[in-house]
């Protein structure tokens, strides 16, 4: 019973889908695109230690260490803000 309805239906179901014009849309597809990051290039600071020789005292040492210390944690903060610049 239901097949014989379904095959008379069938026709009448595909000339209605058949006289109908396609709705024609425009789509916005919006992809990410890589584009090559344009920033200059850190320059590696002159670290303090590289003066020291032997013979100075413990205390210039000491002194360079932490001032070379404060300049490796600008240098990071550079590099980091390079890296985030290119995100």
């Amino acid at each position: 019973m239901f097949q014989k309805l379904f095959l008379a239906c069938f026709p009448l179901i595909l000339t209605g889908c058949a006289a109908r014009d396609p709705e024609v849309r425009t789509v916005r597809v919006e992809v990410p695109v890589l584009v090559p990051c344009k920033t200059s290039d850190v320059a590696l600071p002159l670290w303090a230690t590289a003066d020291l020789r032997k013979s100075d005292s413990l205390e210039l040492k000491v002194r360079a260490l932490l001032a070379e210390r404060r300049q490796r944690i600008g240098y990071e903060r550079v590099l980091l803000a390079a890296i985030i610049f290119c995100r």
